[in-house]
C-alpha cells in the first residue's frame, strides 16, 4: 500500500508545461529526420543505399522517442505507418528532383531487349536523335510496360549521377507530398503522444508488460 501511494504522489508531480516542451521537442526531432534524411539523400545521389540506411535508422529512433513520450507501445508502433512515407519519400525526392531539375529529355525508340531468354532483368538499348545512348532504361521484373520498337521519352542526367527514368515516372512534387504527408503523420501522432503520455504519466500507469517484475 505504501509502494502505491509512493507511486501515486511521485505521479502527480509531473508538470504540463514540460511535458508540452517534450512533445514539441519530440515533433520537431521527426522534421529533422526528415529533412537531414533529404539532405543526406542529396549529399549521396546515385547511392540509394545511404539514405536508406540512415532513413531506417532515424525512423526506428522516432519510435523509440515516442515511446518514452506516449509511455506506451501501441502510438510507437502506429507511427510505423507514416515512416514509411517519410522513408520514400526523403530517399527519392532528391533523384526526382534533380532531373527535374538538370535532367535532358529526349524522345527515343527502343531498339534492343536484354532479356530476349525470357528473364526478368531487362536493358533495354536506346536509340536516340544522335545515336545510341550510353544508358539503358533499367526494369526488373517479368512484365515491362515498354517493348522493342516502342518510342518513349526519356530524362538523363548530364552529369550521369542520377540514372536515367522515362519521363512520365519522374514526378518530384509527388515524392514530396509523400514525404509531406509522412511529417504530417508523424506530427499528429506525436502530439496524441504527448497528451495520452501526461495522462498516463499523471495516473502512474505502465506500459503492462512492464510491470512483470
Amino acid at each position: 500500500m505504501a509502494v502505491l501511494d509512493m507511486k501515486k504522489s511521485q505521479s502527480w508531480t509531473v508538470d504540463r508545461g514540460t511535458y508540452f516542451l517534450f512533445t514539441l521537442v519530440v515533433v520537431g526531432f521527426g522534421w529533422i529526420i526528415a529533412a537531414a534524411n533529404t539532405g543526406i539523400s542529396y549529399l549521396a545521389l546515385g547511392m540509394d543505399v545511404i539514405p536508406i540506411v540512415t532513413g531506417f535508422i532515424g525512423c526506428c529512433v522516432f519510435v523509440i522517442v515516442l515511446r518514452f513520450l506516449h509511455h506506451a507501445w501501441w502510438l510507437a508502433f502506429l507511427s510505423l505507418l507514416p515512416a514509411v512515407f517519410v522513408l520514400v519519400g526523403s530517399v527519392q525526392y532528391a533523384p526526382e528532383a534533380a532531373l527535374d531539375s538538370r535532367g535532358v529529355r529526349e524522345t527515343v525508340r527502343i531498339a534492343a531487349d536484354s532479356a530476349t531468354d525470357g528473364g526478368s532483368n531487362h536493358r533495354f538499348t536506346l536509340i536516340g536523335g544522335s545515336g545510341e545512348l550510353k544508358e539503358t532504361l533499367d526494369y526488373d521484373g517479368d512484365h515491362p510496360k515498354w517493348k522493342v520498337g516502342d518510342r518513349i521519352e526519356v530524362v538523363s542526367d548530364p552529369e550521369n549521377v542520377v540514372p536515367l527514368e522515362v519521363a512520365s515516372d519522374v514526378d518530384s512534387g509527388s515524392q514530396l507530398g509523400t514525404l509531406v504527408m509522412g511529417v504530417a503523420g508523424w506530427t499528429a501522432i506525436a502530439l496524441l503522444a504527448g497528451r495520452r503520455g501526461f495522462v498516463r504519466r499523471r495516473a502512474g500507469l505502465h506500459p503492462a508488460f512492464e510491470d512483470i517484475d
